[in-house]
């Protein structure tokens, strides 16, 4: 009896080996193309522009040998910029899908629950109310964006945490904190607001070395972080039920999820802004390469990545009539008519 039974067995569990062995090639597909991408956008830039160095002078500037102009060209300005992008784009994908697979809805982003809104408002009040500048307008915005979503969590808070209260919690506070901004930008002097108005569209042209290590010790620090917690979501994708079945308590493991997204969308916001729509698309186009019906971290990660590094790439050397942009544009033109597309699917699917 022993043998079928362990032929059986043999048999069964082939076809998920070679499931998971499918999943994961893709995952290392998507993040080395999504890694190759980043790295050649970066290298093409060096040459790009009116200031562009020529490729035999920027890679030795890149190790530190060269004249001071392409050092500084390389090293102080596009360089953190290329980084900078990056940086943003892991934890804003990151988060995203965090989000996403942890209140179970397609449209559970950072920017539109209100979490990115705060972090603007914190900025736009330190710029607009009290002068601020620098570090003190990063700091803000990590106050505001941890503020909203303090904000969001005690209002959708009853007896545990459910995923569409959180979501239409936070869609109030979106609503709240864009008209909060509204009212300090018409406040505002025309300096001040064209400053604090480029800010809220989400930028990476000013990133200093100082904000930039914070970001990135940070957001490789939360990174981290999301290794127990990838674990615990497929769980949470069976619901409330099973994953007490499976000895996992929902409430801790949704509260955990989130609070490391939260921190993810904070720092990038702080630093480069609500850059708009990143967390919303890069986890549906991840899933959608990798394939697994899972939450799928790190290609969402490497996804936003590559998004932000692209558009932004697009927003200074791509766009016609010689025009730039900032990255938030860029990146809201596309995620605008997915968002729109998305809702009308949601309605067609309630509808039938």
């Amino acid at each position: 009896m022993s043998a079928p039974s362990t032929t059986l067995t043999t048999l069964t569990t082939l076809p998920v080996v070679r499931i998971r062995r499918r999943h994961r090639l893709r995952t290392v597909a998507v993040l080395v193309i999504s890694v190759a991408l980043c790295l050649g956008l970066l290298l093409i830039t060096f040459g790009l522009g009116a200031a562009g160095v020529p490729p035999e002078r920027s890679f030795p500037a890149l190790f530190g040998v060269g004249d001071r102009f392409d050092l500084l060209v390389v090293r102080e300005l596009r360089l953190p910029r290329g980084l900078a992008a990056v940086m943003a784009g892991v934890a804003f994908g990151l988060a995203g899908a965090l989000f996403q697979s942890t209140l179970r809805n397609a449209l559970a982003s950072p920017d539109i629950l209100g979490i990115s809104g705060g972090a603007s408002l914190g900025a736009v009040t330190a710029v607009v109310g009290y002068g601020a500048s620098g570090t003190a307008v990063n700091l803000a915005a990590f106050v505001g964006a941890i503020g909203a979503a303090v904000a969001i969590w005690l209002l959708a808070w009853r007896g545990g945490l459910h995923g569409i209260r959180f979501v239409l919690v936070g869609v109030g506070v979106a609503y709240v904190s864009s008209s909060l901004v509204a009212w300090r930008l018409s406040e505002a002097e025309l300096r001040e607001a064209g400053t604090v108005l480029l800010w809220t569209v989400g930028s990476v042209t000013d990133v200093r070395d100082g904000t930039l290590g914070a970001l990135s010790v940070g957001v490789v620090a939360l990174a981290l972080l999301t290794i127990p917690i990838a674990r615990e979501q497929r769980a949470l994708a069976l619901g409330d039920e099973h994953a007490l079945g499976l000895g996992l308590g929902p409430t801790r493991a949704r509260v955990m999820a989130l609070l490391v997204g939260v921190g993810l969308v904070a720092l990038a916001t702080a630093v480069a802004g609500p850059v708009a729509f990143v967390a919303l698309v890069a986890p549906a186009i991840a899933r959608r390469l990798v394939d697994d019906g899972g939450p799928a971290l790190l290609a969402s990660a490497a996804v936003g990545a590559a998004l932000t590094m692209t558009a932004d790439v697009i927003g200074q050397y791509a766009l016609p009539g010689g025009i730039t942009a900032p990255v938030g544009i860029v990146t809201g033109l596309v995620g605008a008519p997915y968002l729109l597309w998305l809702l009308a699917r949601s309605e067609r699917k309630a509808t039938r």
